[in-house]
């Protein structure tokens, strides 16, 4: 039997609730906003490399082509300082979010 929530009554508790929702809210557009801004640069890096490969040939970097290292190697130090980036500006972002929530109290 599903048991329905009655609304507090309590102004304190609904007050806690609201800055709750408002502290989670805050965080979600934080990271989104990461979010979208290191998928560009993710989308960037991958349309880069294969768009000006034909330019990037004329290019070398140690006796190797520029195009060939941007492919071999230098997308994925990218990529993996995109996931770099993320997991350093999230901990920070949930950290926040975690002090939001125990000031709360």
């Amino acid at each position: 039997m599903p048991t329905e929530t009655v609304p507090s009554s309590d102004p304190e508790r609904e007050r806690e609730r609201r800055n709750i929702i408002a502290a989670r809210a805050a965080h979600w557009a934080k990271a989104r906003r990461l979010i979208a801004l290191l998928l560009a640069l993710w989308l960037a890096t991958s349309f880069c490399t294969v768009f000006f490969a034909r330019d990037f040939a004329n290019l070398s970097v140690f006796g190797w082509p520029l195009s060939f290292y941007l492919a071999a190697q230098g997308a994925s130090l990218i990529y993996l300082a995109i996931i770099g980036a993320f997991a350093w500006r999230m901990r920070i972002l949930d950290r926040d979010f975690n002090r939001m929530l125990e000031g709360r109290s």
